[in-house]
């Protein structure tokens, strides 16, 4: 199974979309965006930095966790990552959006 992208929209109405590995796993967040044209332009990004290794920012969390975010070329940042225990955890969060992000479909549950 492949991955995909599921848009939603959150308590406070906004628009939001996550992507999910092959397995169920959620693997990239966004943040929420006021329309829906917006959140899937959002993906398309998401779709087309996925595969450039530059465009992902490394990060250690204030506790000690790592983590990474997904940005476009205008430095925005258009995913964010779920909280790693180890380096090795996160680099491989990093390879599954790389793997799953181009291709994955888009499950509309707005």
């Amino acid at each position: 199974m492949s991955g995909k992208f599921e848009m939603y929209t959150d308590a406070a109405g906004e628009f939001r979309f996550r992507l999910k590995a092959g397995n169920g796993q959620n693997i990239l967040a966004s943040e929420g965006y006021t329309t829906k044209a917006s959140c899937e332009n959002g993906i398309e990004s998401v779709k087309t930095n996925a595969p450039d290794d530059s465009r992902f920012e490394r990060k250690e969390t204030a506790s000690g966790k790592h983590m990474f975010n997904l940005k476009a070329g205008n430095h925005q940042v258009i995913g964010t990552s779920q909280s790693y225990a180890s380096i090795a955890s996160r680099d491989n969060g990093i390879e599954s959006v790389k793997t799953n992000a181009p291709s994955a479909q888009v499950e509309d549950l707005t």
